[in-house]
């Protein structure tokens, strides 16, 4: 169980300690996944180095790559037990430290979990994270429409299109950090998800199968209220009634990777990203786990609260420190864009997504 009284220090020492074993099941997860796409498809022949269709990336490391502070705050009920050092904010919390589940009682806690792991990338079939494989299915699928200019610069490269890969990436519960409990994510790492099979992520039109509320959106007042969002997402949490915002970096419409309005590499793969979280919302595959309705298990969110998640970019350059290295979807990538993309490399990025956890711990 969690205790009180451990320090941030003694959660780095037993991050320390655990690493030969988090290690270890990362090379063996890594290998399996490896030697399965190895048998479905035929790796693509390598590109020249610094050509657009090279795939790059590399891999996570588990104990230097993450940014270990944004696992705080942490409360039990209303109460700040473990503040961020880097002033990140926090989500509301229940107000009473006790709960109950049925028959049992147990502590009402809060805090942030690294769950998922995501590549984000213009090339379709590149692993970002797993060192920069890039695949080639044998057929044209994911390549229809995705294919595209560069994200950056000129007026003919405005728009680009984004494909995403979202791992299981249960960390706490490989690296033993905290044992004996039960509110963590559990599981062995694996792909759950390819946008290069979905139609629905490449096709706008079909998209409006799952979003069909987007045309009421689609109007200069809507848009302006963004910018109250983008205010509030930089300077705390994103403003979950404007859900149709994605803060700075745009909006959440349509539920796909084709952005209509690509500043760079860095607002453009934010927006993706959350943009295929809310889809994965919409679509009933990711649920609700904050607040008091998520103390005894997860529940359906269909409309996603933003306030749920943070990204922390883990390719081309991982953050790991500082107020924005995980920040809320929609801060202003004013204050992280620095050092996250390498001009001659180009569109691959990759994110580490850390998600809010209420919990009564029995």
């Amino acid at each position: 169980m969690i205790r009180a009284g451990v320090s941030n220090r003694e959660w780095l020492r037993r991050a320390a300690c655990a690493r030969g074993r988090a290690l270890r099941r990362l090379r063996v997860a890594v290998l399996a996944g490896v030697l399965l796409f190895s048998a479905l498809f035929a790796v693509a022949p390598a590109f020249a180095a610094g050509t657009p269709g090279k795939c790059t990336g590399r891999f996570v490391n588990p104990l230097t790559d993450i940014c270990w502070s944004c696992l705080f705050p942490m409360s039990v009920g209303g109460l700040n037990i473990w503040p961020s050092l880097a002033g990140r904010p926090d989500t509301d919390n229940p107000d009473l430290p006790v709960c109950a589940c049925g028959l049992r009682l147990g502590i009402a806690m809060g805090f942030w979990e690294p769950v998922r792991l995501a590549d984000v990338s213009m090339k379709p079939w590149c692993f970002v994270n797993l060192g920069g494989m890039k695949l080639d299915p044998g057929f044209d699928i994911g390549f229809k429409t995705i294919a595209g200019p560069s994200a950056v610069g000129g007026k003919a490269q405005n728009t680009s299109g984004w494909h995403i890969h979202w791992y299981a990436y249960p960390l706490i519960y490989w690296m033993e950090i905290v044992t004996d409990f039960l509110c963590l994510e559990q599981g062995s790492m694996g792909i759950l998800y390819l946008t290069e099979i979905d139609p629905l992520w490449q096709d706008s039109e079909l998209t409006a199968l799952i979003n069909p509320e987007a045309v009421l959106f689609a109007n200069p007042l809507a848009l302006a209220a963004c910018a109250a969002d983008c205010v509030a997402a930089t300077s705390r949490l994103p403003t979950d009634p404007l859900f149709w915002c994605a803060g700075c970096q745009g909006v959440m419409y349509p539920m796909n990777g084709n952005i209509a309005a690509s500043i760079g590499h860095v607002q453009a793969s934010r927006l993706a990203l959350a943009r295929f979280a809310y889809k994965l919302h919409r679509e009933l595959v990711a649920w609700g786990t904050m607040g008091s309705k998520g103390l005894c298990g997860k529940y359906l969110m269909p409309v996603m609260r933003k306030q749920q998640y943070r990204f922390q970019a883990t390719n081309p350059n991982p953050q790991t420190g500082g107020r924005y290295a995980c920040a809320p979807i929609g801060a202003s990538t004013t204050f992280m864009s620095a050092g996250q993309v390498y001009p001659a490399i180009g569109e691959d990025m990759g994110y580490l997504v850390w998600r809010k956890r209420n919990c009564c711990v029995l």
